[in-house]
């Protein structure tokens, strides 16, 4: 909406007006900040009211965990849907809502929130740490990628000289170039997807962890959008990184995450008065994912999502050497005290605190090294 009101501001020459792209990324992030931060207490009441605790695993699983978590128990999940909600709005009110990236990247975001809801409801309801089964939400979190992937490479252009087909089929490689992956796009662009939004999944398991690694994350994939929207910025001359004017766009859209997940870090910030559930981290994933895929930078996501990398790669080092150790001594074995990582230094005697602010910080630094990197593409 604030993007139609440019036409209106066309006498001020010179001067930032309604329709720029920065400006209008900054009007995002201010806008999921304030809903958020106005729709927290009353959604935080409502779910106290429906009794919406979040399930805690027992001692029998966790063991000194359960110790250490043991507060948590009875705090309010399905927060997300303050990050989506204000989210969305933001970006309806600041985007181009025939925008294809916006499109593709709403989508995954929304629908990955109703499958989270659906599992949190079902751990709720059951009062039980076990959900949606995993199989059932890899198959969605697939059919949701492949929609989301076939509307982009399959979209008709007709605005913008280069083919949405051709932007997105593109993957930056640093210092290597760019490939040209063809269909091979949608296979590839579904794994990141998937991967990303189970990454930060497995993240979400201290107070404000993963909110807080998914603004650096957010920011750095608006500055990279920007860019990949300017044809200038992204010449050979300057940046040569996969251009398209209609990328732009997810300037917004990134920028209406950052802004609602620190709405949402008001609250969920130690200790926590809300938890986002999966309802808000499989969709927070999935619209990183999504941001990857439509900048052509999803290599880059390892290094700006190092953290969630790091956390579900401590997952399935961990499980595979147990299996692997109970196949050949007889007995499973770990490498971490317990996975996710940020457990093992938990259970390493660090405070919940410490471990949080460290990683935000690793986060920060890895998004910054993720932007250096930009130019070696």
């Amino acid at each position: 909406m604030i993007y139609y009101l440019n036409e209106y501001f066309s006498f001020l020459e010179g001067v930032s007006r309604p329709g720029f792209l920065s400006i209008r990324g900054a009007a995002a992030c201010a806008i999921a900040f304030v809903i958020s931060l106005l729709v927290g207490p009353k959604l935080i009441a409502i779910l106290t009211a429906l009794k919406a605790g979040q399930p805690i695993r027992q001692a029998s699983e966790v063991h000194k965990l359960a110790e250490l978590h043991g507060k948590k128990v009875g705090t309010p999940t399905m927060g997300g849907v303050m990050i989506v909600g204000s989210s969305l709005v933001a970006t309806l009110l600041c985007a181009r809502p025939d925008n294809p990236y916006i499109v593709a990247c709403c989508f995954v975001m929304v629908a990955l929130s109703l499958l989270g809801f659906a599992d949190d409801f079902l751990k709720v309801k059951k009062k039980t740490s076990e959900g949606v089964h995993g199989r059932v939400k890899l198959l969605v979190q697939g059919v949701v990628a492949l929609m989301a992937l076939c509307f982009l490479y399959f979209f008709p252009e007709s605005v913008a000289r280069t083919p949405v087909a051709e932007m997105v089929a593109q993957v930056s490689v640093p210092f290597y170039g760019t490939i040209d992956l063809g269909w091979w796009i949608i296979p590839f662009g579904v794994i990141v997807i998937i991967g990303a939004s189970n990454a930060v999944n497995l993240t979400d398991g201290l107070d404000g962890l993963a909110s807080g690694c998914t603004i650096t994350s957010a920011m750095a994939y608006a500055v990279i959008a920007y860019i990949a929207g300017d044809a200038c910025l992204a010449s050979p001359e300057v940046l040569n990184v996969p251009q398209h004017p209609m990328v732009g766009e997810l300037t917004v859209f990134a920028m209406s995450l950052v802004g609602a997940c620190m709405g949402f870090l008001w609250f969920n910030c130690h200790p926590a008065r809300v938890f986002m559930g999966d309802t808000g981290s499989l969709a927070l994933g999935g619209a990183l994912g999504a941001l990857a895929v439509c900048t052509c930078q999803e290599l880059l996501l390892v290094v700006i999502g190092g953290v969630f990398v790091l956390e579900a790669g401590s997952v399935m080092m961990q499980v595979a050497f147990f299996k692997v150790t109970k196949r050949m001594y007889g007995e499973g074995r770990r490498i971490f005290r317990m996975a996710p990582i940020h457990h093992h230094f938990e259970l390493g005697g660090c405070k919940e605190t410490q471990v949080i602010v460290r990683f935000w910080m690793v986060s920060l630094i890895l998004a910054m090294l993720g932007l250096c990197l930009l130019k070696f593409c």
